[in-house]
């Protein structure tokens, strides 16, 4: 056995699925030299196999370390007992593929052999293959390209985790441009939650882009979520706030009534009307509710039956009322005091006993917010006051999901962030009943799987209680698999993301963690047993990363696949100090400031307005 070249030593100790291996004396340089190949020995990261019977063993080199050498042996061991922790992954042979999980053990005494570019080729698999999507290379073979199993990836879910600057956006970057090859995979379907617009530049040419104010010039659609898509609770989070229980049954109720009315006039088909519940996805008009709620709380009337007919409306010297309210325009009508002088008519207050002053007023605030047009003023999604559309959420969907590009990117930069959380939850939401009830059909998930990408997902995931987003994204990650649709968390900071998220990806993609927080609920989170590996992270390269889970044969150390300056993330470093040929740096002459032109961007709320070409002195002057 020791002329064997990759022979590096045996089995001293086996303990469930981790090995101490003794290497042999003469390979103490770390260096060894197969086929003209140099392989270096005892690498972190780096693996072995290990013959039993007919079968190969395959493991992972976690630890590395050498014992003192007693005196009678210091001769022969002036390094003293060389030693390797390997964990075990998986099994194969010649004749037999590889697969994860080990039937049968090694015994003391089994030879240790070293994995050459030949066998790390054999076990991870072809580029020629499918269904596989490269990233890379393997940062201890780089010949040997990093390849991942799309069906593993997708549909039991992923995590893509690094500080910030160690290349996460850059990776999910060229992980996505793996994914969406119209050659190899002309039916992907990839939906990403960009929580800072990052990802336009990068996937522009596989992305459709759709972004509150949109740019058509650079092929951005508006975006536009109905609100009337949304479950009651999450409306109501959004729009009237903290309700009793007596006045939210009754708002419940109105708003029911409303979809029931405007489903009768629709002539779509789907249930009997009476079966419509409050959370159905048909359209009603939210400013004619909000019209109809404030009128019930602060109308004021005249003698008589509390009817539109004795409202006491505040008139103009010919009797005309001044303003009766308009619902569009959000303006509210105007009502007589039921405070009146002496001999006048008596002034009555409304009698309605809901305690509704404040959300609706907190109601008609949000109505009027332009930051919210994309909400309440859905464009072709908009219901007049009888809840008909001029479009139905078919449209809607079949842009996010079933466009022709692979990609959809819906930029939530222009989203405030008091309702980030509830609308990214909503939005999730929608995709996953919406995937759920046609997995049998060929747009359905079954037959065409779905990934949502989760940028910046612990800003929104958290482990508060009542987060709607946590609650829609465990939902995901929990059932997902079995109706076709997959996630994959993009994250600076997985201690601050709900445990029961994180545990179920399947597959983990970890570049450099320096906080120790973090990288233990990373630890905890993979199911191989790989604390060794995983104690590498602080170490790693920008770029570099440390890929383990279902969607690859054997754990692995990657070198990312480097893009092309136009296809990377809007996230580089600014540089401080930069180079004669590039712009910008503190080292750089200072140019004449002009704040008038950031204020103006900062009003227009868009980054990527081009900036003016007239020269300073010839702009208009401030007053």
């Amino acid at each position: 056995m020791p002329t064997d070249p990759t022979f590096l030593g045996i089995v001293q100790s086996v303990s469930g699925g981790t090995v101490t291996v003794t290497l042999r004396a003469d390979v103490a340089s770390g260096l060894l030299f197969v086929g003209g190949h140099g392989y270096r020995v005892g690498q972190v990261g780096s693996f072995v196999r290990i013959p039993v019977g007919y079968a190969d063993l395959f493991g992972l080199v976690t630890k590395a370390g050498a014992g003192v050498s007693p005196d009678d042996t210091a001769a022969s061991e002036p390094y003293g007992h060389l030693w390797l922790v390997v964990e075990l992954a998986g099994e194969g042979g010649k004749s037999v593929p590889f697969r994860r999980g080990i039937s049968q053990y090694p015994t003391v005494g089994d030879p240790v052999h070293l994995l050459t570019d030949a066998d790390l080729d054999r076990i991870y698999g072809r580029p020629q293959d499918g269904r596989f999507a490269s990233v890379g290379q393997i940062a201890s073979a780089e010949s040997v390209p990093a390849l991942l199993d799309i069906d593993r990836l997708v549909s039991r879910h992923c995590a893509v985790v690094g500080a910030t600057g160690s290349g996460k956006s850059t990776t999910v970057a060229a992980l996505l441009h793996s994914l969406s090859e119209q050659v190899k995979f002309p039916s992907a379907r990839i939906l990403v939650f960009d929580v800072h617009g990052e990802y336009a530049k990068a996937l522009a040419g596989s992305a459709t882009v759709f972004r509150i104010g949109a740019d058509a010039s650079r092929g951005e659609v508006p975006l536009y979520v109905p609100y009337w898509a949304l479950l009651f609770e999450e409306l109501s989070e959004i729009t009237l706030g903290e309700l009793g229980d007596t006045e939210r049954g009754w708002v419940r109720q109105r708003i029911e009534e409303r979809k029931r009315e405007a489903f009768q006039k629709s002539g779509w088909a789907g249930p009997s009307p009476d079966l419509l519940t409050v959370d159905a996805p048909v359209p009603f008009s939210v400013h004619d509710l909000w019209l109809e709620l404030h009128k019930l709380v602060n109308a004021t009337y005249l003698e008589g039956p509390q009817t539109e007919a004795t409202a006491a409306y505040e008139t103009d010297s010919s009797g005309v009322p001044i303003a009766k309210g308009d619902a569009i325009t959000v303006t509210a009508p105007r009502y007589k005091s039921h405070v009146t002088a002496a001999g006048a008519a008596k002034i009555r207050l409304s009698s309605s006993p809901l305690n509704l002053r404040r959300p609706v007023d907190a109601l008609a605030s949000r109505l009027r917010d332009k930051r919210l047009d994309f909400l309440f003023r859905p464009g072709p999604w908009c219901p007049d006051p009888g809840g008909v559309v001029a479009e139905d959420l078919d449209t809607l969907l079949g842009a996010w999901i079933g466009g022709k590009r692979p990609i959809s990117i819906l930029d939530l930069s222009g989203i405030p962030s008091s309702i980030l959380t509830t609308l990214v939850g909503a939005l999730l939401r929608i995709i996953y009943d919406c995937i759920f009830w046609a997995k049998n059909i060929p747009e359905g998930g079954r037959e065409r799987p779905l990934l949502v990408v989760l940028e910046e997902a612990h800003a929104y995931l958290g482990q508060s209680t009542g987060n709607r987003a946590t609650a829609s994204v465990r939902r995901i990650v929990k059932e997902g698999r079995k109706y076709g649709i997959g996630a994959m968390l993009v994250s600076q900071r997985p201690s601050e993301i709900d445990a029961t998220i994180l545990s179920q990806c399947g597959t983990l993609i970890a570049l450099r963690l320096t906080n120790s927080s973090d990288r233990g609920h990373v630890t905890a989170a993979v199911q191989d047993n790989m604390e060794g590996l995983l104690a590498t992270l602080p170490a790693l390269r920008t770029g570099e990363a440390i890929i383990v889970g279902e969607a690859v044969h054997l754990p692995m150390r990657v070198l990312i696949g480097a893009n092309a300056p136009s296809a990377r993330p809007d996230s580089d470093d600014p540089r401080v100090f930069t180079r004669a040929f590039e712009p910008g740096g503190w080292n750089s002459p200072r140019t004449p400031s002009d704040y008038e032109e950031v204020i103006g961007l900062w009003r227009k709320q868009d980054q990527k307005s081009p900036r003016t070409q007239q020269p300073p002195q010839l702009r208009k002057a401030k007053p």
